[in-house]
């Protein structure tokens, strides 16, 4: 499928936030200053990239603990993100919600969430509403390996497919539910067979390379937006951090030096920027100017970030529901 120029680079800048965002948290975290854990998308980058350039600013998604990649490829700005990380009021969720919680509905974001699994009944309510309205809209539900064996998981699908509502799961296979690679938690080996199940299409990328992923979720969004209902799209990926900072040598204890360094030249980023040289798409100075100029945002989200102040203690009990 032709691509763009445009958005092929925009595909480039956005894996770039996504990297080097996470790079700033790695230094920070390393230094204590981040609160709470942080769970890191490096290595998985063409997965939210990918699919997220699908949707327009009126779609959703839901996220997982691992959402910082999917929040920056659905828009999410640096600033208020860089400052919920480190709990202060400018965040989008005015600190309260720090690395694994963000939300932003305006920008389509229904919200991280911490429990494992806990993404899908959401993503398949809020496509409800849209049908319900008529709306020409779609919910992408991102999940990880480990999620796809809870209950609300399968729950999701089974009620998606059956009222066909437009969501499209995406399923972020890493090959570790936390230290437990997926032959010990799993009797199958691709996911995507438990489509069959639901009676939905299933699908399976290499979720290393963007535009794969792209080309899947385009077909499966288009189909949730006519009324056709799911799809699952597994994409096989890699986390290149521990399952969260402070996992010790980055996973060592469960994983092989070779295994590690075998995904490692596979990163989405190098590949994709050889890709757009090689097809003479763009040049290296274009690139380098790219990166330059992420590098420079999220220095200053960052800056914006430790310049913010704190929550009053009293605005704790602010924004409660419940």
């Amino acid at each position: 499928m032709k691509v763009q120029k445009n958005l092929l680079m925009e595909m480039l800048k956005k894996m770039l936030e996504i990297r080097y965002f996470e790079e700033k948290v790695v230094d920070q975290y390393a230094r204590g200053a981040v609160p709470g854990l942080a769970h890191l998308y490096i290595g998985e980058e063409a997965v939210a990239v990918g699919a997220c350039m699908n949707l327009t600013d009126e779609d959703y998604i839901t996220s997982t603990h691992r959402g910082h990649g999917h929040c920056i490829a659905k828009g999410g700005e640096l600033k208020p993100m860089m400052a919920e990380l480190f709990g202060k009021k400018t965040g989008y969720c005015k600190g309260k919600g720090g690395s694994m919680h963000i939300a932003a509905y305006e920008k389509g974001i229904l919200g991280a969430m911490g429990i494992v699994g806990s993404g899908g009944p959401i993503a398949v309510g809020a496509a409800l509403g849209i049908k319900k309205q008529n709306l020409d809209r779609v919910v992408i539900c991102f999940f990880g390996d480990g999620a796809s064996n809870e209950g609300a998981t399968h729950e999701a699908m089974n009620f998606a497919s059956l009222h066909k509502v437009p969501v499209v799961f995406v399923c972020e296979n890493n090959f570790y539910g936390i230290s437990v690679a997926q032959h010990r938690h799993q009797a199958i080996k691709d996911i995507v067979v438990r489509a069959a199940g639901y009676n939905m299409p299933g699908v399976i990328v290499d979720g290393m390379d963007v535009l794969a992923v792209y080309d899947a979720v385009k077909e499966a969004v288009k189909r949730a937006k006519s009324g056709k209902g799911p799809t699952l799209v597994e994409c096989k990926t890699y986390r290149f951090r521990g399952h969260h900072e402070g996992d010790p040598n980055l996973g060592l204890r469960y994983r092989t030096k070779e295994e590690m360094a075998e995904w490692r030249q596979r990163c989405p980023i190098e590949c994709f920027k050889a890709r757009l040289i090689k097809e003479k798409t763009a040049k290296k100075k274009e690139i380098d100017d790219i990166e330059k100029d992420v590098e420079c945002r999220i220095e200053e989200a960052f800056v914006y970030a430790m310049e913010s102040p704190f929550p009053n203690p009293e605005e704790a009990l602010e924004d409660l529901f419940a």
